[in-house]
């Protein structure tokens, strides 16, 4: 049984994480800066997931986790997400996901904390050169989001070598599913297309982008974390396939039948103001080769489960 602290464990993916931690008898600590209802509601129902408030920006506060749950490795999820954000309020951002990426580096050795595992992103490659790509693709990010991922990876290489701790980076792709927190393709399409909702997307319909579900984001995750020993210190986990958003919403059409849901020619774009830049599918042979990492879901599969979820979500609310 291993005693797992999780960063961000209110998030979405932090939160998903906590759950499979636990389905399989392990311990999940998870520290947020606010705990969410639903991390609230796990931790009460059940014993193996502890839930703490906790700012990683803050080194005491992170001291005081280790000192009192002594965890055998982290899964670092906690970070001010996506290029809006990063625009927003990029001081914050930095802070946040750089300072508090360094802090967890920090305190890691002080308790005899050797492995963990950093929710990178494929924003820390910019343009992709083709439609497919590997981790050796060269990284341009372009904005303040993707900066600080590939920082933080960067810092864990600096820690390997001056404190000893293996930083091991999972580089996810737009990851979705059931209870995202914000309204983002494909989850605002498939969700107003369950509700009988009309939506048009006023563009991007030639994007290829590689939608991962968040249940082979959580299974490759679990997958690094269980890996007794790592010859590389980065992995996709994504679904190796990027379809357009033009041929997603056809897919939501079959799986809907009679769904007013449509997008417009061009590339998409984050907040209807920020063109995405050139993105594809990310090739993950690598996490396959070392620790069996296989995507279960493909852009239809994924929206699938999501729908099936979400209509059952619907009528418990309705009961």
């Amino acid at each position: 049984m291993l005693r797992v602290l999780i960063t961000g464990g209110s998030g979405f993916v932090g939160l998903a994480v906590c759950k499979a931690l636990a389905k399989r008898g392990d311990v999940a600590i998870a520290i947020d800066v606010q705990i969410s209802d639903e991390l609230s509601k796990l931790s009460t129902d059940n014993p193996a997931v502890v839930a703490g408030v906790a700012d990683i920006a803050n080194k005491a506060n992170l001291k005081r986790v280790f000192e009192v749950h002594k965890p055998d490795a982290v899964i670092h999820c906690a970070a001010m997400v996506g290029v809006v954000a990063s625009i927003g309020d990029p001081a914050s951002l930095l802070r946040v996901n750089i300072d508090g990426a360094n802090n967890l580096f920090e305190v890691m050795p002080t308790f005899g904390v050797r492995r963990v595992i950093h929710i990178s992103s494929e924003e820390i490659y910019g343009e992709f050169q083709s439609d497919i790509v590997t981790e050796d693709h060269p990284q341009n990010p372009l904005y303040a989001y993707g900066i600080s991922k590939a920082a933080v990876e960067h810092f864990g290489r600096t820690y390997k070598i001056t404190h000893d701790i293996e930083c091991i980076n999972i580089r996810t792709s737009w990851v979705y599913g059931p209870d995202f927190p914000r309204k983002r393709v494909p989850c605002n399409l498939l969700e107003a297309a369950a509700l009988g909702e009309s939506l048009h997307v006023s563009c991007g319909a030639d994007s290829k982008i590689d939608h991962t579900y968040i249940d082979d984001t959580v299974s490759g995750i679990l997958g690094a974390l269980d890996c007794a020993k790592h010859p590389y210190d980065a992995y996709h986990i994504a679904s190796s396939t990027c379809p357009t958003l033009a041929e997603i919403v056809e897919v939501i059409k079959e799986l809907v039948p009679g769904a007013d849901i449509s997008v417009g020619n061009g590339t998409y774009k984050h907040a209807d103001i920020i063109d995405i830049p050139r993105k594809g599918a990310l090739d993950c042979t690598r996490a396959s080769e070392v620790f069996g990492y296989k995507p279960r879901f493909d852009i239809r599969a994924g929206l699938k489960a999501y729908l099936t979820h979400f209509k059952q979500k619907i009528k418990r609310l309705g009961n």
